[in-house]
């Protein structure tokens, strides 16, 4: 049984969890990760700030959004979509209203058609999520 049990297991990490992990891990990094994300950033930085506590004119500032409500940014008037949307942002979140922004959401004031390509979507949210 203690061979099973060795067998099963990488450094301490039972196989299905490494699985998970590895499994999930894998797109960000196949597809660049933060850095591409840093670079998909740049179609967005003309509207929102990435670092703590500078404004931008026109959007919220995304410095710390994971894990944040919806219209709860400090200093930004948000759309009534947005604060009635109950949203906490997260990679889900995240990568649906990025799609198509007027879609996902109709009344935001998000002008940014969207971005279609999944892989720069997960990009960008990996860079997002660094920002913290």
């Amino acid at each position: 049984m203690p061979n099973l049990i060795r067998r099963r297991t990488v450094c301490g990490i039972g196989s299905a969890t490494l699985a998970f992990v590895l499994l999930t891990a894998a797109p960000a990094l196949s597809e660049g990760g933060p850095a591409r994300g840093e670079q998909a950033f740049k179609k967005y930085a003309a509207c929102h700030a990435m670092q703590s506590g500078e404004k931008k004119a026109t959007g919220p500032n995304l410095f710390g959004v994971f894990g944040r409500k919806a219209a709860s940014a400090p200093d930004y008037k948000f759309s009534e979509a947005m604060k009635k949307s109950g949203i906490v942002w997260d990679e889900a979140t995240l990568d649906a209203y990025l799609t198509d922004p007027k879609k996902n959401m109709p009344g935001s004031k998000m002008a940014f058609p969207g971005l279609p390509k999944a892989d720069e979507r997960a990009g960008l949210i990996a860079y997002i999520k660094l920002k913290k």
